[in-house]
Formats: structure tokens, sequence, C-alpha cells
């Protein structure tokens, strides 16, 4: 039987005095009897409901409430650090994601949010790694292809943190893998461009060792030609080769010299019709008085500007003049330098990779008329290093244009 607690018996004779000093305020006798005999009821009837003891508290819900909170805890903490992070980044606890920085966010989407860690980082070569809760992490990098878009590739790290998190990293790392093939590419290529022209040489001056072909005059006279044009061609790759050195390597560094366009478009134009057997008629100029001074590298610009001309006098159809115009843009910031040919055009397919080293629309043609296809790279780096941009329009059967912006100084 349980005790009556003192709260209860003080209460139940609070209700009994309060009944008797009810009764003594009404004179009928039978409606004392009643109200005394009701308060007397529910003083009983309160001292004898049992005493139930409060249930045990459950374990289970109080430890996840606790660790909800402290997870919570942790996560704001966390969160502070990693949101300013440029890169994707995670945490995790059991294989589920409990916070990410905006970065992740914005590329894994945020939905994310409480999601098993291998479904927000769909890829087989992390899944094991990521879902284990026992691995051990020593930030070594995953690499991960085809996370995002095809073309993509990821470096993941996982860092161990304490009270079981992990920290999943997402670097992007496709720029570093796209300039590593570019590097391998342009080795390639150059190797390949030199080692024809080499070849060639080659075999000729062995078949001139041979006596019988030596001693004619006409066989030896047309290998020597060859072996002069080939020789030539390596002369031109290889001072290309080194103008495009030179010009990253001074990339970072913006020229300071005043160059006016239009005594630098005169005097290339003089080169072209003094030394390359071109007419008047060939090179026509559109130039409007007194034009802004750009802020350049006089000889790099004159190399850009003999580039250009004289890709449109190669592709041009013969007879057909180069036209070189310079005018300022609609705001006065910068002025556009224009060259146009009358030839074939080009496919709009072709034209994103034409500043491509060693990209040729038709190699054939390029090579059987000297190019060497680094004319439009080193214009793209000239351009670059001036603070200006590259744009090439082209229609078939009509021409193309190249047009290069530059800032004027203010």
């Amino acid at each position: 039987m349980n005790s009556i607690s003192p709260l209860r018996l003080v209460f139940a004779v609070l209700l009994i005095v309060g009944g008797a000093v009810l009764a003594t305020q009404i004179s009928a006798l039978l409606l004392q009897i009643v109200i005394m005999t009701a308060f007397g009821v529910l003083a009983l009837v309160i001292t004898a409901l049992e005493e139930r003891e409060p249930p045990p508290p459950d374990l289970s819900v109080i430890e996840r409430e606790r660790q909800r909170i402290f997870d919570q805890g942790k996560a704001e903490a966390y969160q502070q650090i990693i949101d300013p992070i440029s890169d994707p980044i995670l945490i995790v606890r059991n294989a589920k994601v409990t916070t990410a920085n905006p970065a992740a966010k914005n590329f894994l989407g945020s939905h994310i949010i409480g999601e098993d860690v291998r479904i927000a980082i769909r890829h087989p070569a992390a899944a094991d790694r990521l879902a284990n809760p026992n691995a051990k992490h020593t930030g070594k990098p995953i690499l991960l292809v085809g996370v995002g878009s095809a073309g993509q590739r990821w470096e993941l790290r996982i860092h161990t943190l304490a009270d079981g998190l992990k920290l999943v990293q997402l670097s992007d790392q496709s720029s570093h893998y796209a300039a590593e093939r570019m590097r391998t590419d342009f080795v390639a290529n150059a190797s390949h461009e030199l080692r024809t022209p080499l070849a060639a040489v080659k075999g000729f001056i062995e078949t001139l060792e041979n006596p019988e072909a030596g001693k004619d005059d006409e066989t030896r006279a047309r290998f020597l030609k060859i072996m002069y044009q080939e020789a030539d061609r390596m002369q031109r790759l290889v001072e290309d080769l080194m103008s495009l050195s030179r010009i990253e390597a001074e990339k970072h560094q913006l020229p300071s010299e005043p160059v006016n366009l239009a005594n630098l478009i005169s005097d290339v134009k003089d080169v072209f019709l003094n030394g390359r057997n071109k007419e008047e008629g060939d090179f026509i100029i559109s130039a409007p008085k007194n034009l802004p001074v750009i802020q350049g590298d006089y000889a790099q610009l004159s190399q850009l500007l003999h580039n250009l001309v004289t890709n449109a006098f190669k592709y041009g159809r013969p007879g057909t003049p180069v036209t070189v115009a310079v005018e300022p843009n609609r705001d006065g910031s910068m002025l556009r330098l224009s060259v146009s040919d009358q030839g074939e055009g080009i496919a709009t397919e072709h034209l994103h990779r034409l500043t491509e080293r060693f990209y040729r629309v038709d190699k054939g043609r390029s090579k059987s008329i000297g190019g060497t296809g680094l004319g439009l790279a080193i214009v793209k780096h000239i351009t670059e290093r001036h603070g200006g941009r590259m744009e090439i329009t082209s229609k078939k059967g009509v021409g193309t244009t190249v047009t290069i912006f530059l800032p004027v100084i203010k």
C-alpha cells in the first residue's frame, strides 16, 4: 500500500474544513449535510488515489537527444570554418552528411544534408572509404573522374576529426590536368613537327652520298632545294617556339610603352610592300585620324600584326587584298584592330580551336604554304599579355576576320 503524501493530506483537510465553513453559512439542515458529505467524499477520494511513481526516463532517447545537440553544436562550429573555403567540403558522421559549405551545396545540391554520403558523391572509387567508419584516412587523394561533368577531374581527401566526424574535401583539378595534357601534347607535336623535316633532310643527304645521284646535277639541285625548304621550315618552327616561350615568360609583366597603332600598321605595310613583293592595292588600311595611344610592347604588337597579315595573304584568294582596320570601340576604352581576308573561309566548328598550338584546319595546305601552326597561338598570348581579347569570325566563301581589342591609355 502506498503512503499518502503530505501534500495530499493537507489538501484533504482543507477540503473538509472548507466544507464545514460553507455549511455553517446555510440555514437548511439538509443542505448542510449534503455539502459536508460531498466535501468529505472528495477528500477521501484524493487521499485514496494511488501514488504513481513517474516512469523511468528512456536513456536511449536522452542519449540521442544529447548527441543531436552535441552534433548541432559541432556542426555550427565547423560551419563557420568551412563556409569561406572555395572547395566543396562535407562533414560526415556514420556515412551521413551532417553539414556542408556553400561550395558543396552548389556543386552537389542543397539536398545532401542528412543524405548518405555515397549518394551525395556517386563514385565507386570513393564509396567504400566514405562509408567505412573504421577506415584509416591519411589525407591521400582519390582521383574521381566523371563527378559533375564528364571532363572534370576531382581529388577527394578524407580527414578524420574528433568525435567520429570526418571531413570530406573535393578539389577541382581539371585545369591542372588540362594544362598537363596540353604540355604533353605540345612536346609530342613539337617533336613531330621537327622530326618530319629532319627526316627528309637526312634522307636526301643519304641519297646525295650515292655517287650516281651526286653526279646528276638536276637531281642534286632538286634535292638541295627541298633540303633548304625543310631546313627553313625547321628554323621558322624553332623561332616560333622560342618566341612563344618568351611571350609566356613575360605574360605577367604588363607592357608600359606608348604605342601608336596607326604608325605600327604603316610600318608593317612597308615591310610587306618592300620585302614581300606586294603592291599598294594588296594592303588596304582603314584608320581614323587622331587615334588614342595604347600601352604596349611595340615589338610584340608588330609580331602580332605580321602574323595576322601573313595568314590573311596565305589563306586569301590570289589577287584579293587584305584589309587592316582600326577604330575605337563604342565607349572609347579600347581600340578594335581587325585583319580581314577574302578567302574560302573557315567552318564554324574549327573557329574555337584555331588558337591551339599546332592546330590546323587543313594540315596539308598549311604545311605546303609554310605554316608552323603557332601563328595564332602567338597572337593570342600577345593579346592576353596586353590585357586585350581576341575574336575570330568567318563565313564560308567570303573570308575570315581576326579582331583584337586593346585597351587605350587613360
